[in-house]
């Protein structure tokens, strides 16, 4: 068995697939599904596999960065949005790197524009990964400065 590694309830997450050095993620237990801030997208297929490409604002509150990204989409998910509509948004497989440790995991993406966290990380990622302290915060080092400006 896999120990499982303490985090808080917000972190510093790694999307070395992505090309996002770094990106604060809340942990949100109450959610099933990952979800990843993404604009711009554009569907499109490669040798007959859908894929998609969208930027990232890594950054919160913040427009800038833009980092492109491209991924294939592995499926599409019906998902509730905070306002209790539900929407078919694309999912991606990615590599993430949480307190030290990577993992691969299943994320959708939508706009988080208007949310605090451009990443949210739901139980599917978390669990028999994770254990979260929710009286801590940012456990994990921070990965470095951006390079990106």
């Amino acid at each position: 068995m896999v120990s499982r590694k303490t985090i808080g309830w917000r972190e510093w997450v790694q999307l070395p697939d992505l090309g996002i050095a770094e990106i604060k993620a809340k942990i949100d237990t109450g959610a099933d599904n990952s979800s990843l801030h993404a604009f711009n997208l554009v569907r499109f297929e490669r040798d007959g596999v859908p894929h998609v490409r969208f930027d990232v604002h890594p950054r919160q509150r913040k427009r800038s960065p833009s980092i492109p990204c491209e991924a294939a989409v592995v499926m599409e998910r019906k998902v509730k949005n905070p306002g209790g509509r539900t929407e078919l948004r694309p999912v991606i497989r990615t590599r993430m790197i949480i307190a030290g440790r990577e993992i691969e995991a299943l994320v959708n993406l939508t706009v988080r524009d208007e949310m605090t966290f451009r990443l949210l990380l739901g139980r599917r990622t978390i669990r028999r990964r994770f254990l979260v302290d929710p009286g801590r915060s940012y456990v994990g080092a921070r990965p470095g400065r951006m390079t990106q400006t």
